[in-house]
């Protein structure tokens, strides 16, 4: 059912300056809505009850109704409040700016949350030591002013300004970034990006509960200097401490809320949320919106441009499409793959394909007999047409991929080489004792809703059926019960992705230990942990890299995963979008972007 929200009693406005609003709920009837008012639909007040589309009839009666009493004619309507401006242009008026943004976050703790989606929005609204160039994310000045690395890259000075401030007024000092590395290594808190912080001195002994925060390497002379001791160089510390995982929190006002190191306390929400960041939470309706206003507190404020910045979940890619043409975004998070090639037949400009540092893969439960037996899964990895995906399914100058790790990735880069053979497959399936899929029990392949992976999924079902004789069954769930399911281990094969945080291998690599909480398939190689254990003790990158690939290689010939394409990042932008760059991790700073209307 169609939903959207209705406020009975101010179903209709004047133009004369009234305040507007916009659910992103509506985007599924937005024809039908047209029906009820065709001069605005935009000025629809459009939250309060709940009404389904087939009450249309009755807002259509209501309308003439509203003509009766003489209030106002449908056609008077119609000529004076024809739609002058967009939400995207009075947007632009404002500084306004409204972002698809996938799925709805699902926390906005920057010690808890693990998704894209949500890192976009932290990224607004907290600070880091580091900040990045808008241009190519290379490492620049932020709540530090300075820092200095030994010669040996075991100790790291940073030096706060003087001039930083939560929004609330409070100082920001040293104590507030070491609290936040406190925290998420604290075991209580379980965050799964922990494993972020573990360059840290004893910072991975202090999270399994082996020694006292005490021994980690982050101590605070005073209140404007941090130092951070590594247990190994780490070339890549910059680039990771852009992460959320790194963000400093306020404690009072978590304390405020209930114990600081519990998940799930109401210190996110918008009455009781402190931040740093450039802007500040001002509301979060669930399934609807996340509001951000401009904090005047911020250090950089007269960079800052923009004054509020929306974010909607559009999980449903079609609809965002329609309301990015109809004037309701400035960005979407993506396009539906079946529209990919008539925005590049039309070389429109509103298309972005931009290479982007990640992967998209299947994961495969080897827990679960007959996906235990690696011959099993190199089969159905071997018959898979990438090919086909890519230039006929996705269509975004996307990369066939048969490594983990994208080609390039910080100068590093795999001779791992396979393709198509169906043959091998074939034979592979036959010792494994499944000739022409023979006994072989039906497969559950877990995708989170989207056209997008169910479009993949059903590709990869008809290659497996015909090639192997496998049958597959595609079971799609929303995005909170997708995660329940992946964490539960209740699937066969998982649709999944991989995106970089930082710019180096590891942030790949280190997915496939045996304790990574990414690590959904419950393949477990002592050799490889070893080995990615070894990469953290080399200052040489050409040892380091040598090692990665060797433990690459031993992942991919086991098959717990199997690649099918390296990402790039397709997505829709308003020509009135400045300072927003293409970056190969897809992070845009958004102090540096802005909204200016487009020459004629």
């Amino acid at each position: 059912m169609n939903r959207f929200n209705f406020n009975w009693p101010n179903h209709l406005t004047f133009c004369a300056g009234l305040k507007l609003y916009y659910l992103p709920i509506p985007f599924e009837i937005k024809s039908a809505r047209k029906k009820v008012v065709e001069a605005c639909p935009e000025h629809l007040n459009l939250k309060g009850i709940n009404l389904s589309a087939q009450f249309l009839p009755v807002l259509i009666k209501f309308s003439l109704v509203v003509r009766l009493i003489g209030t106002i004619s449908i056609l008077a309507f119609s000529q004076a409040c024809k739609p002058k401006f967009t939400i995207v242009e009075r947007g632009i008026e404002a500084q306004t700016l409204h972002v698809g943004n996938g799925l709805e976050p699902q926390d906005l703790d920057p010690h808890i949350i693990t998704g894209t989606n949500e890192i976009k929005i932290l990224s607004a609204l907290f600070e880091g030591l580091i900040g990045q160039d808008p241009k190519d994310l290379r490492p620049v000045p932020a709540a530090a002013e300075s820092w200095t690395i030994s010669e040996d890259g075991l100790t790291c000075k940073f030096h706060l300004r003087d001039n930083l401030y939560w929004n609330n007024g409070d100082k920001v000092t040293s104590e507030d970034f070491k609290f936040g590395i406190q925290r998420i290594l604290t075991p209580q808190l379980a965050a799964k990006n922990a494993y972020l912080l573990f360059v840290l001195k004893n910072a991975e002994a202090f999270n399994n509960g082996e020694l006292n925060f005490d021994s980690v390497g982050v101590s605070n002379p005073n209140e404007s200097t941090l130092i951070l001791e590594l247990e190994n160089p780490a070339p890549y510390l910059l680039s990771l401490l852009f992460h959320p995982a790194w963000f400093p929190v306020h404690r009072t006002s978590l304390e405020a809320q209930g114990d600081p190191f519990a998940r799930s306390t109401s210190w996110t929400q918008p009455e009781s949320m402190v931040s740093n960041g450039p802007f500040r939470l001002a509301d979060w309706r669930v399934n609807e919106y996340i509001h951000l206003e401009r904090s005047p507190s911020y250090w950089d404020d007269d960079t800052t441009k923009l004054n509020q910045i929306f974010f909607y979940p559009t999980e449903n890619l079609d609809a965002e499409e329609r309301a990015f043409q109809s004037g309701q975004l400035h960005l979407t998070e993506a396009i539906p793959v079946s529209k990919v090639g008539y925005y590049r037949e039309q070389s429109h400009p509103a298309l972005q394909i931009n290479p982007y540092l990640g992967t998209y893969y299947l994961q495969l439960n080897t827990r679960n007999t007959p996906l235990s037996d690696p011959r099993v899964r190199t089969a159905l990895s071997l018959v898979i047409n990438r090919d086909q995906i890519v230039g006929k399914i996705t269509k975004g100058n996307q990369k066939p991929a048969w490594h983990f790790t994208p080609p390039d990735t910080a100068g590093y880069n795999t001779n791992y080489i396979s393709s198509k053979n169906v043959d091998q497959a074939r034979s592979l399936l036959t010792e494994a004792g499944y000739p022409n899929g023979e006994n072989f029990p039906v497969l559950k392949y877990l995708y989170n809703t989207s056209e997008n992976h169910k479009a993949i999924g059903e590709a990869l079902q008809q290659m497996w059926r015909s090639e192997l004789g496998i049958r597959v069954q595609l079971e799609n769930q929303e995005w909170k019960v997708y995660t329940q399911s992946r964490e539960n281990g209740s699937f066969d094969i998982l649709r999944s992705s991989w995106v970089g945080d930082y710019l180096d291998p590891s942030t790949f690599l280190d997915v496939w230990t045996s304790d990574s909480g990414n690590n959904f398939t419950g393949w477990s190689s002592p050799q490889y942990d070893t080995m990615i254990e070894e990469t953290r003790h080399f200052a040489d990158v050409g040892n380091r890299f040598s090692v990665f690939e060797i433990a690459e290689k031993l992942m991919l010939s086991q098959q717990p995963i199997i690649p099918l394409y390296f990402y790039n990042s397709v997505f829709l932008k308003h020509s009135a979008v400045k300072g927003f760059y293409p970056t190969l991790l897809n992070y845009h700073p958004w102090k540096h972007v802005y909204l200016e209307t487009p020459k004629p």
